[in-house]
């Protein structure tokens, strides 16, 4: 019982009801100004379905009257957008011809279901022969009271079938085409990508930072030694200051949508990771081989981030221990290598989220990343295309 009561109690039922009526009004105009040509209601609908903004007039209209608890929503079963094709227009005629056609019995059953009910009552008890043509003619009996309900339980059923079956005709023809799922599935995995880029960006940059303040910290406190103290007091601020430009960077692009990522450091910068390491107490060599500044901006930035986590990696596991960095381009990629030795101390392994965020960035470049021990050493080695960017 309750599952037929249920469609009762909720708002949707009625705000559907409402949609299917409201094309009645205009009806009724139209019907006092030509009464002997109602055909002409359909043949109007054809030109208004045809303007493509009618399309997303309808599409709001079905949204908040038919499926109101999807408004708003990207996957929203109507679409909510001016009609950009033919196909798109047609179907939106298609459309206003249905809301017309249940227009009419909508109403009549709106006002004489009703009044049917209040007929029998009064016929019930004698008040009158009625008006109303389903009772028509009928001797007045005390017991049409109990068949007085029956016809607003019809008005109720028609109520909810009706707005199913108008929902279903909108979400047949006023549903998103695939092109427009497609655009819509492209924008959500671009907002998930920019994402897990901004999460890669801050744990990065920050915890390059970071990384290099402790270990700073640290190393003047045990040297004891007013020299190294004030340059590894400098360091610390150098580095912060560093990291609160990085911050700026990627909170920019949280505020703003659309900000290009032009700002972001690239590998014709990478002499301050390099320096940031060596103040970190780290023998840093490094061996720089082809032009940095012609290898493609996208590349040149991820390198760059790959670059400071491997770094950083080095700093917070191993400590202030010899570091060998080798970047090349040649043969139309670009080739980055840090290296340094493993420490008793050293609880390096390939499942932190900073070395997966190397081989996620060489993947997304079409490239490939290669982070663990080798020969007794930590090795990080990526390999990014510089003529194939996926």
């Amino acid at each position: 019982m309750n599952r037929f009561l249920a469609p009762l109690a909720r708002p949707a039922t009625y705000s559907r009801w409402l949609h299917l009526l409201s094309p009645a009004a205009v009806a009724s105009v139209w019907l006092f100004i030509s009464p002997d040509k109602p055909w002409m209601l359909m043949v109007m609908a054809v030109p208004v379905g045809l303007i493509p903004a009618m399309r997303l007039a309808e599409g709001v209209q079905g949204q908040l009257l038919l499926t109101p608890w999807e408004r708003g929503s990207p996957d929203a079963a109507i679409s909510v957008a001016s009609a950009s094709t033919w196909a798109e227009r047609w179907r939106t005629v298609l459309w206003l011809e249905v809301r017309l056609l249940l227009a009419t019995p909508a109403m009549f059953a709106t006002v004489w279901l009703p009044a049917t009910s209040v007929d029998l009552v009064l016929t019930a008890f004698g008040k009158g022969p009625s008006n109303d043509w389903l009772i028509r003619g009928i001797e007045p009996h005390w017991w049409y009271v109990l068949l007085a309900p029956l016809p607003v339980l019809v008005l109720l059923c028609l109520i909810t079938v009706g707005g199913n079956l108008a929902t279903a005709a909108a979400r047949w023809l006023l549903g998103p085409t695939a092109m427009e799922r497609m655009t819509a599935l492209e924008e959500r995995t671009e907002q998930l990508l920019e994402r897990n880029r901004i999460a890669r960006e801050l744990h990065d940059s920050i915890g390059h930072a970071l990384t290099v303040a402790v270990v700073q910290a640290g190393a003047a406190r045990a040297a004891n030694d007013p020299a190294f103290t004030e340059r590894a007091l400098a360091a610390i601020e150098e580095t912060g200051r560093e990291a609160l430009d990085d911050l700026e960077r990627v909170l920019r692009v949280l505020r703003e949508s659309g900000t290009p990522v032009g700002g972001r450091p690239t590998l014709v910068e990478a002499d301050r990771l390099l320096d940031s390491a060596r103040g970190s107490g780290a023998k840093v060599e490094a061996e720089v081989s082809g032009a940095l500044d012609l290898v493609p901006a996208p590349v040149s930035r991820e390198g760059y981030r790959i670059l400071q986590e491997s770094l950083t990696n080095a700093l917070r596991h191993a400590g202030s221990v010899p570091v060998r960095v080798r970047i090349s381009v040649v043969d139309g990629w670009l080739e980055l290598e840090v290296v340094n030795p493993l420490t008793g101390a050293s609880s390096m392994s390939g499942g932190g989220s900073g070395l997966r965020g190397i081989r996620e960035r060489a993947a997304l470049l079409g490239g490939k990343a290669k982070t663990g021990p080798y020969d007794g050493e930590w090795r990080v080695h990526a390999s990014l295309p510089l003529e194939r960017i996926r």
